[in-house]
């Protein structure tokens, strides 16, 4: 077996692929990938923004240009389109887990990542689009989107949470998902098919704390450097562990209930000072899922380390906060400022994505 074949073999982590085009669906890539390990599939809109530029989606906007649809309704079907295919060919990996991973997902836009209803609304009209049950809808973890999770899971629809950074937040996304199935479960609707993963966003922690501590610029300072973030996403599965193995889940447990796996985004290491599978190598534990661009994928391939490391010294990763805290960073102004700056990320690159699209539009439509 390879590196993320032995990962979920002797690990029960889940490798997925943060990445998707046309491309890599049509090539029969994914399926290869698939077949080699990975079991689910993330995306993003910078992602989708690269790939329209590349000239992937040329036929399908010629198309949609004769239908007389707009940059939002063409987006919408590249979107729905990839995502289903991709899906679709994760199926076998979502059967085999008797619907336990191989998943697709598909993200609510940010523009409405401040209104309730909205977002509620939106999840609703994706998930009817694609009527596939291996697919997840994806809701950021604001005040807004909180509701909505809860919501969209009583409806019984699949969510992938996404931009946490906090542990406090984290125990209010996994509330919402456990309010979300009691509902179900009170009013006699299924529990057991539901299915939700809490989306940790990893290596920005340590690139915002790494620049205040070179601000800062002691020697205790520094060798605080570049543990922020591993220290953060292993109190957040110590939450875990208490909230889906401890009584809080005990009715919906014995109802067949599946907990809501911690998901390890952001992996890919961006201080090349670090060792370039540091955030999978650092947060391997059970029923968990790391989703990794293909350069990650390559190099945790080539030479990563197998060994459950997520849940071993927890009360280190305390003390390094604690220490972090001493030299004056707040980890919770901290985790504030990445979930603003992640939201208003997200809009900018959707906002590209949209230009992306128009730009193609106005290439391609007749003279």
């Amino acid at each position: 077996m390879n590196n993320l074949q032995r990962l979920y073999a002797e690990q029960e982590q889940s490798p997925w692929i943060d990445f998707i085009d046309r491309q890599l669906i049509e090539s029969g890539r994914l399926a290869d990938m698939v077949r080699d390990g990975i079991r689910g599939l993330t995306s993003n809109p910078t992602i989708f923004g690269k790939a329209v530029a590349s000239g992937q989606y040329d036929e399908l906007i010629r198309g949609q240009i004769e239908a007389g649809h707009g940059s939002d309704a063409i987006y919408e079907e590249i979107a729905v389109n990839d995502v289903g295919d991709a899906s679709d060919i994760l199926r076998s990996v979502y059967d085999e887990a008797d619907g336990a991973d191989g998943f697709a997902s598909i993200e609510v836009e940010p523009a409405l990542a401040a209104d309730s209803e909205a977002t509620l609304d939106r999840a609703r009209y994706l998930w009817r689009r694609l009527k596939r049950p291996n697919v997840f809808v994806k809701i950021p973890a604001t005040p807004a989107g909180l509701p909505a999770i809860e919501d969209a899971i009583a409806d019984g629809i699949n969510i992938n949470v996404t931009l946490m950074f906090s542990v406090d937040v984290y125990r209010e996304v996994a509330r919402a998902y456990i309010a979300g199935l009691r509902r179900r479960l009170e009013r006699g609707d299924d529990v057991r098919r539901v299915a939700s993963v809490a989306s940790f966003f990893v290596s920005r922690v340590d690139t915002k704390v790494d620049k205040r501590l070179d601000a800062i610029g002691n020697d205790a300072a520094r060798a605080l450097r570049g543990r922020s973030a591993i220290a953060n996403a292993k109190l957040a599965y110590a939450a875990y562990q208490e909230i889906f193995e401890g009584p809080e889940f005990a009715d919906l447990r014995d109802a067949g209930a599946r907990v809501q796996r911690c998901l390890w985004a952001s992996t890919s290491t961006k201080n090349p000072d670090y060792r370039d599978v540091l955030y999978v190598e650092e947060l391997i534990g059970p029923k968990t899922v790391d989703t990794m661009p293909l350069e990650t994928i390559d190099a945790f391939l080539d030479h990563g380390r197998l060994e459950r490391t997520l849940d071993r010294d927890v009360d280190g990763a305390r003390e390094t906060l604690r220490q972090i805290e001493e030299q004056g960073i707040s980890i919770r102004q901290v985790t504030d400022e990445l979930i603003d700056e992640g939201v208003a990320s997200f809009g900018k690159s959707f906002d590209e994505l949209i230009a992306a699209i128009d730009s193609q539009r106005k290439a391609l439509a007749p003279a």
